[in-house]
């Protein structure tokens, strides 16, 4: 299967420019508490001729425990601009983490606090000039992780033209975070709401058209965070074993999705604890797809669960068995209003009249007037060329688990070379668009 996951993070806010190439070093190992057994040697190929050790290993625990607390407050109430709570819920806690974390260069006093915090990092433990230099270095690992797995992030600020950014903050903003910076007149709406769209376009290689639908003229500065992902399916599926099956969104509702299959030698366990299935599925290179299926009933107790012990629990007891998966091809979507969801967690003031971010263009009365994300989560067969014949296993002769995710569940993506988490998904109904 090839998995491809465009991310769209919009916020309205304040700056000024013109683009700049990022400008990445060589990064070190990651250590992260989600895997307390596996560590990763130095990197030798520092451009200083040696290894160094980077503070990315309190800032990826930080990634992934601000991911499950992110999970666990919009899988609670939602998150959507219709705030329905029964749509599909898919986000990148990565992007989120990063748009917020280059953010902070121009926050000061409690609206710095409040960021960082949000983002679950501890004054105690790292320095925010850390933060920063750990986002710098798994930037470049993320996006330079070799064949079979590609991995596109980054961040561009429109800015209205009449600003004049302080040259630290543009200095920082390239140089740690790679972001691109385009000068804009908003008050002229369709000419900035094309340049936005295709800038989006272009960098999501044409899997999003249309990011943003009417630009408000008031608007001083519009960030915007993207997260692409392109992997393959060390095992693909063949798309003639794919068939139309029924799908149980609730007690009362019954659709039909093209259910995918494959038989074969699978990773997989059942956390009684949680009352649920896992099964990983890895794709080539060293990222891997958490699929988590709840017991009858269960959904919600499962989602509010997920925390970094869960991911510890799973790692320990999946194993290698003969399984009959069946697995439903879908795309799925969904746009999260956060502005609701980062108030709940402490990130008030950068939203409101208080906000301090004087690090920006030297006067403090700037806030976001909103920020809204948009994700993209695509599963089907297509995969690798090879035959289906040799991406079939040979399995013990014994009877074979049945896994069948025909009821809603979870999708987690891990990059696992970084046990950084990508992307974060509660699949509800496969077949809403």
């Amino acid at each position: 299967m090839k998995a491809i996951f465009p991310l769209f993070f919009l916020i309205a806010g304040i700056l000024a420019n013109r683009p700049y190439p990022p400008n990445f070093v060589n990064p070190n190992s990651i250590y992260n508490k989600c895997d307390i057994y596996e560590s990763y040697p130095q990197d030798m190929n520092h451009p200083n001729g040696e290894g160094r050790r980077m503070p990315n290993q309190v800032l990826v625990n930080s990634n992934s425990d601000f991911a499950f607390k992110f999970f666990r407050q919009v899988s609670s109430n939602g998150g959507h601009r219709d705030s329905s709570g029964k749509k599909n819920i898919v986000f990148s806690p990565m992007c989120i983490s990063l748009a917020f974390a280059m953010l902070a260069l121009g926050a000061r006093a409690n609206t710095l606090n409040q960021i960082l915090t949000g983002l679950d990092f501890k004054p105690s433990e790292i320095q925010e000039k850390m933060i920063h230099e750990g986002f710098h270095d798994l930037i470049y690992m993320l996006t330079n992780g070799g064949s079979g797995l590609q991995v596109e992030m980054g961040n561009c600020l429109f800015v209205q033209n009449q600003l004049h950014p302080q040259e630290q903050f543009l200095n920082e903003l390239r140089n740690i975070y790679g972001g691109d910076i385009y000068l804009e007149n908003f008050k002229n709406t369709a000419e900035t709401e094309q340049h936005i769209n295709n800038y989006i376009e272009r960098k999501t290689h044409g899997k999003i058209s249309k990011l943003v639908d009417g630009v408000n003229p008031v608007t001083e500065i519009l960030l915007v965070s993207y997260i692409y992902m392109k992997a393959k399916w060390k095992k693909p599926f063949d798309p003639k074993y794919t068939e139309e099956r029924d799908f149980y969104v609730d007690p009362y509702t019954v659709v039909k999705v093209p259910m995918m299959f494959q038989m074969g030698m699978f990773e997989t366990g059942h956390d009684d604890e949680r009352s649920c299935t896992i099964l990983k599925l890895p794709y080539e290179g060293h990222a891997a797809a958490y699929f988590i299926l709840p017991d009858k009933g269960q959904l919600e107790r499962v989602a509010s669960s997920l925390s970094c012990g869960a991911l510890r629990t799973w790692k320990k007891i999946l194993s290698q068995s003969s399984v009959n998966l069946y697995l439903p091809r879908c795309l799925a979507s969904g746009e999260l209003n956060l502005k609701d969801i980062m108030y709940t967690m402490g990130v008030i003031d950068v939203f409101t009249d208080r906000a301090d971010l004087t690090g920006i263009t030297g006067q403090p009365q700037h806030r976001l007037s909103g920020a809204i994300h948009k994700a993209m989560m695509m599963i089907d067969e297509r995969g690798t060329e090879a035959s289906a014949a040799s991406s079939m296993d040979l399995v013990p002769m014994s009877m074979p688990t049945i896994v069948t995710f025909d009821s809603p569940f979870i999708v987690m993506v891990v990059d696992e070379h970084t046990n950084s988490i990508l992307f974060m998904a509660k699949i509800i109904n496969p077949t809403e668009k």
